[in-house]
């Protein structure tokens, strides 16, 4: 009769240390990615339709400082469809492989008169919930994997993704093809010689030494 009245009284202390934490019952992780976006503004004095004298080289300087990249996008908003400046602001993303976005996102402040604002928008992904270690594997009585599961593969996915913005939206991808390009990668392929058809020496080696 001890034992019936024991082994329970030392299963529940074990029972609700199974319970604290973080509950990661299903398949997919809990822990996922999380998209960050940032807008960066910067306002320029504009002439007529262009940027005033000197604004091309403080936009260059302050690209140079912003280091965008793959991803990032680059806009101009003058407060009437983006015209003014754009030649200008356009020249200088090129310098660093980016193509000028065609709309501009919405920025708190309004816009001067005769200036002009260059908006770049970043986006950043990471895992905040990641490392969590708050919940003990074993013993778990409420079929939970560990607290931390996931917490790597989509640590480094966050850290390996060209584009942030992918996770959210994705590529739609091309919707068009080039035959020629498919047939001759087709053609290769089968054109190849087979590997291991000669110039392969195979060497088998065994306890009296080689052969």
């Amino acid at each position: 009769m001890f034992k019936h009245i024991a082994l329970p009284l030392l299963l529940v202390p074990a029972a609700l240390l199974g319970g604290c934490g973080t509950y990661n019952g299903g398949v997919e992780s809990i822990h996922q990615p999380v998209v960050q976006r940032t807008d960066y503004a910067l306002d320029l004095a504009a002439a007529g339709d262009s940027l005033a004298p000197g604004e091309s080289e403080r936009l260059g300087g302050w690209l140079r400082a912003m280091r965008p990249g793959y991803g990032d996008r680059i806009s101009v908003d003058d407060g009437a469809g983006g015209v003014t400046g754009r030649a200008e602001v356009a020249a200088e993303a090129n310098r660093f492989g980016l193509m000028l976005a065609d709309n501009a996102p919405v920025t708190a402040g309004t816009i001067t008169p005769g200036t002009v604002r260059v908006v770049m928008t970043r986006m950043t992904a990471s895992v905040p919930s990641c490392p969590d270690f708050s919940r003990t594997y074993q013993p778990d009585y409420q079929a939970s994997t560990t607290s931390n599961f996931g917490c790597a593969t989509n640590k480094n996915l966050a850290a390996m993704i060209a584009n942030p913005a992918d996770l959210v939206r994705g590529e739609p991808g091309s919707g068009t093809a080039d035959p020629f390009q498919i047939n001759k990668s087709i053609k290769a392929l089968r054109e190849a010689a087979p590997s291991g058809g000669g110039g392969t020496t195979v060497k088998a080696e065994g306890a009296g030494g080689s052969k």
